[in-house]
C-alpha cells in the first residue's frame, strides 16, 4: 500500500509500504478513505523528531470501510463504515470506564511513561502506525471506531477522530459560565472549532485571537471578535485592548489552541530548533529531561484571564523544564485543565450536531482535499500557512 513517511526533520514522503494484517482477535483492518493533516503532526514535521524514527506511518484522523476484524471484534463487521479515533484504547479498564480512554490501562505506554496509545504518534505513544494511508490495522477495535451512516460525505463525520472531540473538550474544560466570554488563543482546525463549539453551547461572546488573515476572516464569519496579533505592538497592548471590551476584568475562560510552536518565543524556538542538530538518542534524552515549549500563547492565556477563571489547554506542550509564572497565576486564583481529548466519551454529545442543518459548519471546513500522494506539499502547506491552508483532508 500507499502511506505517508516521517524521514527526517522536514522530509516527509509517500513509499509503498507492507499491507497491514490482523495480529490481534480485537484488530480491525480499515481501507482509510479520508485522512486528515493535524496542527499536531506539524510538531512531528519539526519539534518532536528526536522521538521518530525513518520510516514511521504518519496519521492519527483517519476513516474508512472495514474491510476485515479479528474473531473478538464482534460490533463491526466488513463493509460497515467508521471513523477512527486518534487514540487507542480497551474501552473496559478502570480508566475507560472513567471516561478516560487516553489513559487507558491496556494500552499505555509504560515503558516512556506515558498514556494510551496514539496512532501515528512517535515512540512516547507506541509508534502505532499512523492513518495516512490507504489502509490501517485498528488495534482494540471492539472499542475504538465509531460507526456512522452511509449517504453523507466524509467531511460530515471525518473530524469525530481528533478536531471535534479535541475542541469540544476544550470547551468543556474552560466551564464557560451562561452568556459568559470566552477567548481562543489560535484560530488554527481545533481554535477554529472551539469557536463553533462555544457559541453553539451558549457562550454569550467568543473572542479569537490569531496573526493568519484567513483564519480571522473565518472566524468573523460566523460571529466571532476577532484580534490580529500584527495590530499589536506588544503581547501588553493586546492584553489592553481585550480587558477594555471586558469591562477591566477579561474573559471568564481562554482556550490555548496553539500549544509548543508558538509565535513570539524565540528562545524556546532556538532551544527546540537545536536538538534537530544532534543525534537522534541524545536529543530525545535531552528533551526529555530539559525539554522547553515556546510559551507565548499560555503567558498571553494566564495574563488575559480573568481572576478566578479557567484556562484550557488543547495545544500540545512537552516540555519538561517550562518556566511558568506561578505567583501571577496563584494570585489570580487560575483553574488549569489540559489533556489529550477522550474521543469516545465526548461523540454522543457531537453526534447530534452532524446533521443536515450543519451548525458547525464541517462539511465546508476543509480548505484543501488533496490525493495521499501530494502529503508532502500538504505539510509544507500546512507549516507555513500558505494558500489559506486552515485543514487539509487527503484521500488515498
Amino acid at each position: 500500500m500507499r502511506a505517508v513517511t516521517w524521514q527526517g526533520r522536514r522530509d516527509i514522503r509517500v513509499e509503498t509500504v507492507p499491507d497491514p494484517i490482523l495480529k490481534e482477535p480485537t484488530d480491525a483492518i480499515i481501507r482509510v478513505t479520508s485522512t486528515g493533516l493535524c496542527g499536531s503532526d506539524l510538531h512531528l514535521y519539526e519539534v518532536l523528531t528526536p522521538f521518530m524514527t525513518p520510516g514511521d506511518i504518519l496519521g492519527h484522523e483517519p476513516m474508512g470501510i472495514v474491510e476485515e476484524t479479528g474473531s473478538e471484534v464482534t460490533g463491526l463487521r466488513p463493509g460497515d463504515r467508521v471513523v477512527v479515533p486518534f487514540q487507542i484504547a480497551c474501552g473496559h479498564c478502570w480508566m475507560c470506564r472513567s471516561g478516560l480512554p487516553t489513559q487507558c490501562e491496556t494500552t499505555q505506554v509504560v515503558e516512556h511513561g506515558m498514556g494510551a496509545e496514539l496512532f501515528g504518534y512517535t515512540k512516547l505513544y507506541g509508534a502505532v502506525p499512523g492513518g495516512q494511508a490507504e489502509y490501517l490495522r485498528v488495534p482494540q477495535a471492539q472499542y475504538g471506531p465509531i460507526k456512522v451512516p452511509e449517504g453523507p460525505p466524509d467531511d460530515r463525520f471525518v473530524y469525530l477522530s481528533d478536531v471535534l472531540p479535541t475542541a469540544w473538550q476544550a470547551v468543556a474544560y474552560a466551564d464557560v459560565p451562561p452568556e459568559g466570554t470566552l477567548a481562543v488563543l489560535g484560530l488554527g482546525p481545533i481554535g477554529d472549532m472551539c469557536c463553533r463549539i462555544a457559541k453553539a453551547r451558549g457562550a454569550g461572546r467568543v473572542i479569537g485571537v490569531d496573526l493568519v488573515s484567513e483564519r480571522l476572516d473565518r472566524a468573523r464569519d460566523r460571529g466571532v471578535e476577532v484580534y490580529d496579533l500584527r495590530a499589536y505592538d506588544s503581547q501588553e497592548d493586546l492584553v489592553d485592548a481585550v480587558l477594555t471590551e471586558t469591562e477591566g476584568r477579561g474573559p471568564d475562560a481562554v482556550v490555548d489552541a496553539v500549544g509548543t510552536e508558538a509565535h513570539g518565543s524565540p528562545l524556546g524556538k532556538t532551544a527546540q530548533r537545536a536538538t534537530g542538530f544532534l543525534p537522534r538518542e541524545w536529543a530525545a534524552k535531552l528533551t526529555a529531561k530539559a525539554g522547553v515549549d515556546r510559551l507565548a500563547a499560555l503567558r498571553l492565556a494566564i495574563a488575559l484571564v480573568r481572576r478566578g477563571g479557567t484556562i484550557s489547554l488543547s495545544g500540545i506542550y512537552g516540555g519538561m523544564a517550562d518556566p511558568l509564572p506561578l505567583m501571577m497565576m496563584f494570585d489570580k486564583q487560575i483553574q488549569l485543565r489540559m489533556g489529550q481529548a477522550n474521543v469516545r466519551s465526548r461523540v454522543d454529545d457531537i453526534l447530534p450536531f452532524l446533521t443536515d442543518e450543519d451548525p458547525l459548519g464541517v462539511e465546508d471546513f476543509a480548505t484543501h482535499h488533496l490525493p495521499l500522494e501530494e502529503a508532502p506539499r500538504a505539510y509544507e502547506t500546512f507549516q507555513r500557512k500558505e494558500d489559506g491552508a486552515v485543514k487539509i483532508l487527503m484521500r488515498p
